[in-house]
């Protein structure tokens, strides 16, 4: 009966043990205690339903003491509500703490939109106290005397937090401002103006607000260091140069095949010339013999003709005979 009686002892302390640690599981009265001394009203009711709700009470009543001692007002709903959105409720908390302190406009909605959309909000705050500084990427251009300047820009931004949501962030900034840059030095009639007054680049692309529609505010733009390129002018002429060479080769090329063409046409052409003449001469004998059968022709008309072209023969090599000694007089 003892040894029941101690197991029943034990089994009973358990429980209490187990209850005990339940109860301030669910029922936070330490922490029910600290938000009243704090002077911040939370029932305790409200902390077991945040337990229930899966929202840690302690994130939500030390922000909200937090936030009170701070000034700025804000309840256990709108905490809550946004930290089971997914919101970060320290960094929004921070945020407006900061905000209120730097005497700049923004509101616990607004934070807290900025918190979901991705941005770090405190990260904004600080920027919009303490500008930062955006160096871009070295950023070729060419005047129009065809020389190449490599420039590099230092820009100083604001943050703008009514445009944190949904504005444009640092790669348009760095976009927009290298456009500028490549604008303004083509626009210069000679490298040597660039490099004498790189401010008139500066000037020129603050002046086209570069930063509307985006989460920024530009302050100033500065170019740290100008650097002198290629000569892209002399690199185009060269290589039109050797363009027109290959053309005007091309062009040469051409009219050397027509003319090789048209010479094989000419000696194709003469070829059948020859050709027609041989069978012409061919017909000569042929009609002479049906002259002679049809008695159109008769044999003394035959011996003239044979006269005649005996005649002309000869005549032929006297004339080339007598070529051929004034060419070897003169070679004497």
């Amino acid at each position: 009966m003892e040894t029941i009686s101690g197991i029943t002892l034990l089994v009973m302390v358990f429980g209490i043990i187990v209850f005990f640690v339940i109860f301030l599981y669910f029922i936070p009265i330490n922490l029910w205690i600290t938000a009243i001394f704090s002077g911040v009203r939370v029932g305790l009711f409200e902390l077991v339903f945040m337990r229930i709700r899966k929202v840690p009470p302690n994130v939500i009543v030390n922000e909200l003491i937090t936030a009170t001692k701070a000034g700025v007002q804000v309840n256990t709903t709108e905490l809550e509500t946004h930290y089971l959105a997914g919101g970060n409720v320290p960094l929004v908390i921070k945020a407006l703490i900061s905000a209120d302190k730097a005497n700049i406009e923004l509101d616990f909605k607004q934070a807290t939109a900025i918190d979901l959309a991705g941005r770090e909000v405190f990260e904004a705050v600080q920027m919009s106290v303490n500008p930062k500084v955006i160096t871009t990427p070295k950023v070729a251009a060419v005047a129009a005397d065809g020389i190449q300047l490599i420039a590099v820009a230092r820009v100083t931004v604001r943050a703008n937090i009514s445009q944190l949501v949904g504005g444009a962030g640092e790669d348009t900034i760095l976009a927009r401002v290298g456009e500028g840059i490549v604008t303004s030095i083509g626009s210069a009639a000679s490298h040597k103006e660039v490099l004498q007054d790189p401010d008139k680049i500066s000037k020129l692309v603050l002046s086209r607000g570069l930063d509307a529609g985006t989460a920024f505010t530009i302050l100033s733009i500065d170019i740290a260091d100008v650097d002198v390129g290629a000569n892209i002018g002399a690199q185009l002429q060269s290589d039109q140069a050797m363009a027109d060479l290959k053309v005007a080769e091309a062009k040469a090329e051409e009219r050397r095949a027509m003319a090789v063409a048209f010479e094989q046409e000419m000696k194709a052409e003469a070829q059948k010339a020859q050709a027609e003449v041989i069978r012409a001469e061919a017909e000569v004998p042929r009609a002479m013999a049906e002259a002679f059968r049809n008695g159109n022709l008769g044999i003394m008309d035959y011996y003239k003709m044979k006269n005649i072209e005996a005649d002309t023969s000869m005549r032929d090599s006297i004339s080339k005979g007598t070529k051929g000694k004034k060419k070897g007089d003169g070679n004497k």
